[in-house]
């Protein structure tokens, strides 16, 4: 009976999972459109500094209103979303690639060199995050392009950390074993059997970890210290706050599509977690 349940549960868990794959995979296809006929869906330029201040929803043509300079907020929606999907893609590939090189690296070489590494993660994950990436854009400039990469720069411990428990797996599995044997070099061995056979951990979290990027990003301008040249859903609320109870649209709406789109990324992100996970694809979850 114990086993019945159990059994139930993980058919549940692997559905739950696929339904939430299938709605990451068409959110993100969703604003990836978005995101490149933003050029057609925006009914104005976002940069344009109109007349009409403050108009409020449908005025004067302005389907979300405006801000108080003048800026069409729907079309600003719409551009937020390039920016946004930009700093999760980017930030995270930086994240990933990092992530999994000095993981696999470690957990694959061991030694010394995986004690080194294994107390640079700790290190770095006792840090916080944000607070270090604050350091950083205060002292240096607070470009998108900066941006991106602080938040991949220090975000890679915990790809590193989930790699490096599957190189220390992988290496002693029957196929690695009998490719030593065969004469294959420890590079060939990293890059042909333990990263390729362990990523899939790094993927799900890859990606929940660009809704991270996205938050980190909209936190860093609602700060002020986002880049002001560029178009972000952080930058609107940081300008609509101080309008909240005369002009509301300007700093919620930016805040929903926010929601919106760390949602998106975190149903496909905890979808593909279930799906790869062994445990669950196998009936065997929580046992």
């Amino acid at each position: 009976m114990l086993s019945v349940k159990k059994n139930t549960y993980a058919t549940f868990k692997v559905i739950n999972g696929d339904i939430q794959l299938k709605l990451g995979v068409f959110g993100i296809l969703f604003l990836l459109l978005v995101g490149i006929l933003s050029p057609i869906l925006a009914p104005l330029d976002p940069y344009h500094y109109g007349q009409d201040i403050l108009n409020g929803l449908g005025v004067n043509g302005h389907l979300l209103g405006t801000n108080h300079l003048g800026q069409d907020v729907f079309s600003m929606i719409i551009y937020g979303v390039r920016t946004s999907l930009m700093v999760a893609v980017i930030s995270a590939l930086i994240s990933a690639v990092l992530g999994i090189l000095i993981g696999g690296i470690a957990g694959y070489f061991g030694g010394k060199l995986d004690l080194i590494v294994s107390e640079c993660i700790n290190a770095f994950m006792m840090v916080p995050t944000f607070f270090l990436i604050l350091l950083v854009i205060a002292l240096f400039d607070n470009s998108i392009t900066n941006v991106m990469i602080v938040i991949g720069l220090t975000t890679w411990p915990s790809n590193a950390k989930l790699i490096r428990a599957q190189a220390l797996s992988l290496r002693e599995r029957t196929f690695v074993k009998s490719a030593i044997t065969m004469g294959e070099s420890k590079t060939q061995i990293l890059f042909k059997y333990i990263i390729p056979n362990g990523i899939f951990p790094v993927l799900a979290n890859t990606t929940i970890g660009m809704s991270n990027a996205i938050l980190t990003e909209a936190g860093l301008s609602f700060l002020g210290l986002g880049d002001p040249n560029v178009i972000s859903w952080g930058q609107m609320i940081f300008m609509g706050k101080q309008y909240i109870t005369s002009a509301w649209w300007i700093a919620t709406f930016a805040g929903v599509a926010i929601v919106l789109t760390v949602t998106v990324f975190y149903l496909l992100g905890d979808g593909l977690n279930h799906v790869l996970n062994p445990k669950h694809s196998n009936g065997k979850g929580g046992e």
